[in-house]
């Protein structure tokens, strides 16, 4: 697993102007949306836009460039990917999983555009919303090893909330139900035991930047490593909020400084310090040295 997907900017593939303000916005990916944000009226120009926009980027060094279908239970999913896999999206954003049966066929759609369009095989991923439907609830287990193509998964309240029939995912505090807390903290642990990045999802009040880093922040101390953005002045406040400070670092170069004797068991700042806490430094400076880069 690696932290490369720090921040994803959803943008309708139907709007020239927000296509622009995207790029410059500074999210490590651009998330093309042909799927809610898209009426289905403008659904074939969206198609359209969208492939033209991925041939006219084929520089991905500085800005992924990701592609949400429709839900594959719907008949608008193959016309999407016949569409948009010439222009070689870095990934797909599948909605609305049941399983991780639906990774693996996408993955096998994937495999036989890629090879109509001239894409290299293999070189689209996947990153499947794994709480939105409430079957999905009960196989969140199933994503390990279900496709080479999978990096990461991430999740949703708003829909499994519309699924389930409840006027609100919200408690009398403003705080999340104990149903979608438990979809966040399955998602949190399905991604790491598929060993793909765990991404969380939107924070709704674009205009909330404090509320937006305080829920960054304690989804980075979760274990999230990104998270999705519905407008562009979320994008800084997500990176800052998923890089690690100076002091993490310089901290996370501590530890590994101590067991660099090998013990599997070191005494640091008063604390006893073993394998995982080692594991965590690690992960911390090659977060740091990945975004910095």
């Amino acid at each position: 697993m690696n932290a490369g997907l720090r921040s994803m900017l959803f943008v309708p593939g139907d709007s020239a102007r927000k296509l622009v303000k995207g790029a410059g916005s500074g999210a490590d990916a651009l998330v093309l949306d042909l799927e809610d944000s898209v009426p289905a009226s403008r659904l074939s120009i969206a198609r359209t836009m969208v492939r033209d926009y991925l041939t006219a980027n084929r520089d991905r060094s500085a800005q992924q460039l990701w592609v949400r279908v429709n839900p594959l239970s719907t008949d608008k999913a193959l016309p999407d990917l016949s569409a948009i896999v010439g222009g070689a999206p870095d990934g797909i954003l599948l909605p609305k999983t049941t399983s991780a049966n639906d990774a693996t066929m996408l993955d096998h759609f994937l495999s036989a555009l890629e090879a109509r369009e001239g894409v290299d095989a293999g070189y689209v991923r996947i990153v499947a919303v794994a709480t939105e439907t409430p079957a999905a609830m009960f196989t969140l287990g199933t994503f390990a090893g279900c496709s080479p193509r999978l990096a990461g998964l991430t999740w949703g309240a708003e829909d499994l909330s519309s699924a389930v029939g409840a006027s609100t995912n919200r408690n009398e505090k403003g705080e999340l139900d104990f149903t979608y807390q438990l979809a966040r903290s399955l998602c949190l642990l399905a991604a790491v035991a598929a060993d793909v990045e765990p991404i969380d999802t939107v924070y709704v009040d674009f205009r909330d930047s404090k509320g937006l880093m305080e829920n960054s922040r304690a989804a980075l101390r979760a274990g999230f490593t990104g998270k999705i953005a519905i407008h562009p002045d979320q994008v800084p406040i997500i990176n800052e909020a998923f890089m690690p400070t100076a002091e993490d670092v310089a901290y996370a170069h501590r530890v590994i400084e101590a067991f660099a004797s090998g013990a599997g068991t070191v005494g640091l700042d008063g604390k006893m310090l073993d394998m995982p806490h080692l594991k965590q430094a690690e992960r911390v400076l090659a977060m740091s040295r990945r975004h910095k880069a």
